[in-house]
């Protein structure tokens, strides 16, 4: 694998100085309007409340962030003029409102979020475009080629404007399946053969990936961590994703318990991911005591960023930099600029 310059600086600004990903999910909608929403009795969660959060999140998190992924809708309008400049910038592209297949079936549809795009998350200074895909291997054929779509438009049009494409998978339930849920959890129940047939799908170079960001293959409260009884086990589960992506890819939380995804990382940094892009694990303890602001930026000044700090040293010790991916080579990621006669411009700008 190439990297073109402008894909090449946005997986730069996103990690830490020697190539680890140290990434704190602000984006969340369902999962933060709907306890708001539930705790104020209102129809809708008011603007104010879930801004005010996502603006603490920044504020007491960004310390310890290598970068921060940020929505258009809360996060963007309050939090841009708090962000530390020297972190990277990741936005969200798709609609946190899923579509429902007709038939019933339970198969969803992804959407970008009306009026938004990978141009504009360009233009307002985003180091890369952040995409979650549903999908469903053995789910219905059309709706998976419709997901597919989804997914190859926008790694065409992130290629098109030069911005790294940081793509999210998660398995959800269908209707034949016992464990239902239209949280943005992972399914305890889930089946790792579909989330390693999902990951292998997307891995296709037409899909434009750059990033991949997996959940982990088995349950997180089922993970062992590395050292535990069966630990060999669940490991191999974690080596055939890291395979089966073939370029750089964090783990994503899933609202997954801190000691939870903490052995999940244990595992995914020896199969040789190269960090995190986590949420929930971090804040949502800090975010059980809303209404209450002062209790909130406590907890996440107090408990929360110590156990970033605990995840930043386990990341800095175990998770591979980005730039010395397999599939980049011997030498690691080098620059290859898209039009020859430029090529001077590139000179010495490698890995």
């Amino acid at each position: 694998m190439t990297i073109s310059a402008g894909k090449y600086w946005g997986m730069k600004r996103m990690a830490d100085s020697a190539g680890r990903f140290k990434m704190t999910a602000v984006d969340q909608r369902p999962p933060i309007k709907n306890p708001i929403k539930a705790k104020r009795g209102t129809a809708e969660a008011p603007w104010e409340d879930v801004a005010g959060f996502k603006e603490l999140l920044i504020q007491e998190l960004q310390a310890e962030s290598s970068a921060m992924l940020l929505d258009p809708h809360y996060a963007y309008p309050r939090g841009v003029t708090l962000l530390d400049k020297r972190l990277g910038l990741v936005v969200t592209l798709e609609d946190s409102l899923f579509k429902e297949a007709a038939d019933g079936s339970g198969d969803r549809y992804s959407a970008e979020i009306d009026d938004w795009s990978v141009e504009k998350i360009k233009r307002i200074g985003g180091d890369a475009v952040k995409v979650l895909t549903w999908y469903r291997p053995d789910g219905d054929p059309g709706v998976c080629r419709a997901q597919q779509a989804f997914t190859q438009r926008v790694g065409e049009a992130c290629r098109k404007y030069d911005i790294p494409y940081v793509f999210e998978l998660l398995v959800y339930p269908l209707k034949k399946d016992a464990e239902q849920t239209k949280d943005y959890v992972e399914m305890r129940s889930k089946h790792p053969e579909l989330v390693l047939e999902s990951v292998t799908t997307f891995a296709d170079p037409k899909y434009g990936v750059d990033l991949f960001k997996l959940e982990s293959p088995l349950a997180a409260a089922d993970v062992p961590g590395v050292g535990a009884p069966g630990w060999e086990a669940a490991q191999e589960w974690f080596d055939a994703l890291g395979r089966a992506a073939g370029r750089p890819w964090v783990m994503l939380s899933a609202g997954a318990g801190m000691e939870e995804f903490r052995k999940v990382l244990t595992h995914a940094y020896r199969a040789g991911a190269s960090g995190y892009l986590a949420g929930r694990a971090i804040w949502l303890k800090a975010f059980q005591h809303f209404p209450d602001w002062d209790a909130i930026r406590r907890d996440l000044a107090n408990d929360a960023v110590a156990y970033m700090k605990d995840l930043n040293a386990l990341t800095n010790s175990q998770a591979r930099p980005w730039h010395a991916h397999e599939c980049y080579g011997a030498g690691g990621a080098r620059v290859t600029p898209a039009d020859a006669s430029f090529r001077h411009v590139y000179r010495g700008f490698g890995g």
